[in-house]
């Protein structure tokens, strides 16, 4: 079922289309993704790359949820590839040891999706003393993406197959503070806002796309890097840490109330269809440190088009992940 004033854009999808629809058809056998958290919309990914013979490993905190939606995926569809491994984002060292159990066996990696994170909670730090929204929605999947690039480039040069990191961002960017990234201040609990402490994160994600797709574009590295907004995404937990109406009037205040049934609409199956899109349609091929939303390009704004921002955040990021 669509949802109130969806329109088909270029790409021949819209906001309503689900993940299987925009990616009805293609053949993703040979090909291996690795998804960040397995509730939600990580769920979902997983469910429909499976579903296209995607070999899939979920990267997730709970184990225990994980290997129930892998049950649930390999009853729909018997011959499906699913893996769960231990994956926690608010540690450096739970991420160095996926990536190295995972490049230990030797695998090909083609899809790369950064999808897990958290919304609007209340000031905590992580085990690395890096505030919680931060080191989970962006700095963990930096380091992830970094400690697998070398497999993805081995896989793309042997396979010859493009390879994809998808970054899940959100239109919550836009909540972050004036400065984009408040570099000096990222711990600092004085001057944190829930909301612009989440805008920051999904802010990161992007300018990580871009940087990362210039850096893999100079280096002549057929992989590319996208951002994508998902949109407002009916039964996912991303907002266990805030209450629904704080988030509510939060969203009333910054985009007026029009905006709302927009935000609110999505089901699962329509929240993961941006990402599953950009992630194997051959629409996507070659296209590289682009935003998407709802299935299509999508313009950003101000700080997300900031090449020195980006810049400056990559610097940032290895320094805090060394």
């Amino acid at each position: 079922m669509g949802w109130p004033f969806s329109r088909i854009g270029a790409s021949g999808f819209s906001s309503y289309s689900t993940a299987k629809e925009v990616t009805h058809g293609i053949d993703g056998s040979g090909l291996t993704a690795i998804v960040t958290a397995s509730s939600g919309l990580g769920a979902e990914t997983a469910r429909v790359l499976a579903l296209r013979d995607v070999h899939v490993i979920m990267g997730v905190i709970d184990m225990i949820g994980a290997k129930t939606v892998k049950e649930a995926i390999l009853k729909e569809v018997p011959t499906a590839k699913v893996d769960v491994m231990e994956l926690d984002l608010s540690s450096m060292t739970s991420i160095r040891n996926f990536a190295s159990k995972f490049n230990s066996y030797g695998l090909s990696l083609n899809i790369l999706i950064n999808n897990a994170g958290i919304c609007a909670a209340p000031f905590a730090l992580s085990k690395d003393n890096i505030e919680l929204q931060f080191a989970i929605n962006y700095i963990g999947h930096f380091l992830l993406t970094n400690a697998l690039l070398d497999t993805m480039k081995k896989t793309t040069s042997e396979s010859k197959k493009q390879g994809r990191i998808v970054n899940v961002s959100s239109i919550g960017y836009r909540f972050t503070y004036h400065e984009g990234i408040l570099f000096d201040k990222i711990n600092d609990q004085s001057s944190y806002n829930n909301w612009c402490a989440y805008g920051q994160s999904k802010l990161a994600n992007i300018l990580h796309a871009n940087e990362l797709a210039r850096r893999l574009k100079e280096d002549g590295i057929d992989i590319t890097a996208n951002s994508v907004h998902p949109g407002g995404t009916r039964s996912t937990n991303i907002h266990i840490h805030n209450r629904l109406l704080t988030g509510l009037v939060k969203i009333v205040r910054l985009f007026g109330v029009e905006k709302i049934l927009g935000l609110m609409a999505k089901n699962v199956q329509q929240g993961a269809s941006t990402t599953c899109y950009v992630a194997l349609h051959p629409q996507v091929s070659g296209i590289n440190g682009k935003h998407f939303a709802d299935n299509n390009l999508a313009e950003v704004y101000s700080h997300g088009r900031d090449v020195d921002l980006a810049k400056k955040l990559w610097d940032f990021s290895i320094n805090l992940t060394k």
